[in-house]
């Protein structure tokens, strides 16, 4: 791995703009001193950059963590932690990801949603959504299997895989960041249907 080391907010905003295309993962702090790595994330996702994002912090509040993945940050570990369980995730989310690119040439059309698996770039009612890397996979997922009925054990298994520990308020998070973008009222969704007690279903 080739890093790119920075120690400010607003020289992580300047690199992640100059050069998102070519970064495979970000590695943020949550304290850089002129600025909190919440905002950043904040930041580069509003902006439509979809890098995968893992949180390094001392925090170890739930708050923290839940407020973290609410911004779009796709895992967050505190200190201190063993690098080789850090590797371990950074080389495993990095594979998620390359892996879409690696797909072949392929439209999915699902009702109004409609995804390319080359670019995995994702449209409802041929308008683009603006989707983190998680975000991303889950819709992908739901698109695949119409209808079908996922458990959280599932969901985590197909988006997660086994490295990393979610517990089932993290999915519900991503869940609801989901709704969020592809809902017209993610108070009463349409698309992803709660079933009690079980997961949830996909309906285009």
């Amino acid at each position: 791995m080739d890093p790119l080391v920075v120690n400010s907010g607003a020289a992580a905003l300047d690199l992640i703009a100059r050069q998102s295309s070519t970064l495979d993962m970000i590695l943020m702090d949550i304290t850089l001193g002129d600025m909190e790595g919440f905002d950043v994330i904040q930041t580069i996702r509003r902006n439509g950059v979809t890098t995968p994002v893992i949180i390094i912090s001392g925090r170890n509040e739930d708050y923290d963590f839940m407020y973290g993945l609410s911004l779009g940050a796709d895992d967050y570990v505190t200190k201190p932690f063993r690098p080789q369980i850090l590797g371990a995730k950074v080389k495993a989310l990095i594979r998620r990801s390359k892996s879409f690119s690696q797909e072949n040439n392929q439209q999915i059309s699902c009702g109004p949603f409609l995804c390319d698996t080359t670019t995995m770039r994702f449209y409802k009612s041929n308008v683009e959504l603006n989707l983190s890397e998680k975000e991303r996979s889950l819709l992908l997922l739901f698109v695949r299997h119409p209808q079908q009925v996922f458990t959280k054990d599932m969901i985590y298994e197909q988006i997660w895989g086994n490295l990393i520990a979610v517990d089932d308020n993290a999915i519900m998070v991503y869940i609801n960041r989901l709704r969020s973008k592809i809902e017209d009222n993610a108070r009463t969704p349409q698309h992803i249907i709660t079933i009690r007690g079980v997961g949830y279903r996909f309906v285009p």
